[in-house]
């Protein structure tokens, strides 16, 4: 039987700064849901990485005078370090934009799409945020600072650069959003998405002069200039799964990723808000421009805001850094409040405060005191772990990933322990077995196999809570210490 393919990516972070939290929630978000496919039997290739071209790198490496191939490679061994807090499946794949191959597929591309005619050069004046590495116009713009990052004045952008023909997409951009009715989710973004495109694309400069940004990805046949770090970073989501060579395989050979992956799978990825655009509209129409097929889906994420919607800043000193978090309370906790106290699609706020109080009703006195409850019983009363079935209808619980709707997802297995917890109250097993011994002891297994249907839902949210939820259940052991210490 041949076995399903399902790719999925998020954006790449820069490595000019630590990740924060809504690096953590897109990552961990993706990685709930890769965990999901593979439990649903799907062959899953989970791509992340790093973004390490562009003006905002270059500068963090000469600010601190170090060389920027080291300053780079220096900080993607840190990105993988804050994945193993994350709890990120070491399965994943890690890409960066300073790989060979990488390199080399992204001047394929370029070469791809000049020869398709929709390439060109022209001098031009333009307002650029270093912060977005990207344009903005005068729309985008409060005292000529980026909305997005206020406090830096945005730069004058004055050369003959290389342009993609963004506006030959425009009525492909939309026909192909009409084809596809689920394109982007939530559907309020789809609904921005084409309201931004039926407005009109303005083609885009992707090129730098290298005597003024001597840090990118040359463009092939001209030495003097270099790929705008996003024409460049976009390529990834292919270039990670060994395109051109791995599309190019002759007939009769095994499938290759490229074709399992993105031609014969269903690519998609995770963003940000701020990143709907770039991965929805123009990674899009890219893909037209070098006649290669489109995502399949892009899943946009709110932000992570301070209390009142506040955006996260330095200056306010609102920002809680998600290793601090992973340092006090562990990594499962992390991914518990981002997973089930953060919308879905909206912005949510994340203070220490609220992260407190939810570690403690939900974690510590919610499943932490369920286990301790329901193992107690068991180790005390059952002279062995009841058996467990093999397989257990999971139907409903998973088409809440299948819509990436993973808060719902959290609330239902929540419901679930509240139900759980209910039970014991209503059964009172603790009495009935003093009364009536088989009888106790039959409500107990009761107990213990919903308790582990509870830590299989657990796998994709939760694994270390999972693994060591099953551990305990299959031991028939009660847990020597709280799964999760209450903090006051």
């Amino acid at each position: 039987m041949k076995t399903k393919s399902f790719y999925i990516t998020t954006t790449l972070p820069y490595v000019n700064a630590p990740l924060h939290m809504g690096h953590a929630l897109e990552l961990i978000r993706a990685d709930a849901i890769a965990r999901y496919k593979k439990l649903s039997g799907y062959d899953v290739y989970f791509n992340t990485g790093t973004d390490e071209h562009g003006i905002k790198i270059y500068g963090k490496a000469q600010e601190k005078g170090v060389e920027i191939q080291n300053f780079v490679d220096e900080a993607f061994e840190t990105f993988k370090n804050q994945l193993k807090m994350f709890g990120i499946t070491e399965e994943a794949h890690f890409i960066r934009t300073t790989d060979k191959h990488h390199i080399e597929s992204a001047q394929y591309f370029w070469k791809l799409v000049a020869q398709n005619g929709f390439i060109y050069n022209k001098n031009y004046e333009a307002k650029y945020c270093i912060g977005c590495e990207s344009e903005k116009t005068d729309s985008e713009l409060e005292n000529d600072e980026c909305k997005e990052h206020p406090g830096v004045k945005v730069s004058i952008i004055n050369e003959e650069n290389y342009f993609f023909k963004y506006s030959a997409f425009q009525e492909k951009l939309l026909k192909f959003y009409e084809e596809r009715g689920d394109f982007v989710i939530p559907d309020f973004r789809f609904n921005e998405m084409k309201i931004f495109v039926a407005n009109g694309l303005q083609d885009f400069s992707i090129s730098r002069l290298k005597t003024k940004m001597p840090w990118g990805i040359e463009v092939p046949e001209d030495p003097e200039h270099v790929m705008y770090v996003w024409f460049d970073a976009l390529i990834n989501y292919i270039s990670t799964l060994g395109w051109p060579a791995s599309a190019e395989a002759s007939a009769g050979k095994p499938e290759n990723l490229f074709t399992k992956f993105w031609v014969n799978g269903t690519p998609t990825q995770y963003c940000g808000k701020d990143n709907t655009r770039f991965q929805g509209a123009m990674w899009q129409a890219m893909l037209m421009a070098a006649n290669l097929p489109n995502s399949h889906q892009i899943i946009v994420d709110g932000f992570i805001t301070g209390e009142g919607g506040i955006r996260m800043s330095k200056t306010l000193g609102n920002v809680v850094d998600p290793r601090d978090v992973v340092s006090e309370y562990g990594v499962d906790a992390l991914r518990y409040f981002l997973l089930r106290e953060v919308s879905s699609f909206e912005d949510s706020p994340f203070t220490i405060e609220r992260f407190k109080d939810a570690y403690n009703s939900g974690l510590a006195n919610g499943l932490g005191n369920l286990v301790s409850r329901i193992l107690t019983l068991s180790e005390k009363y059952l002279e062995k772990c009841p058996e467990i079935p093999e397989r257990t209808d999971l139907t409903e619980y998973f088409k809440m990933y299948e819509e990436f709707d993973i808060k719902k997802a959290m609330d239902y297995i929540w419901d679930k322990i509240q139900n759980l917890d209910k039970k014991i109250q209503t059964t009172e097993p603790f009495k009935v077995i003093k009364i009536d011994e088989k009888k106790g002891k039959e409500i107990i297994k009761e107990l213990v196999l919903e308790l582990y249907q509870i830590a299989r839902m657990l796998n994709p949210v939760m694994p270390e809570t999972n693994e060591k939820l099953k551990k305990l259940i299959r031991e028939n052991k009660k847990p020597e210490k709280p799964l999760f210490f209450r903090k006051e």
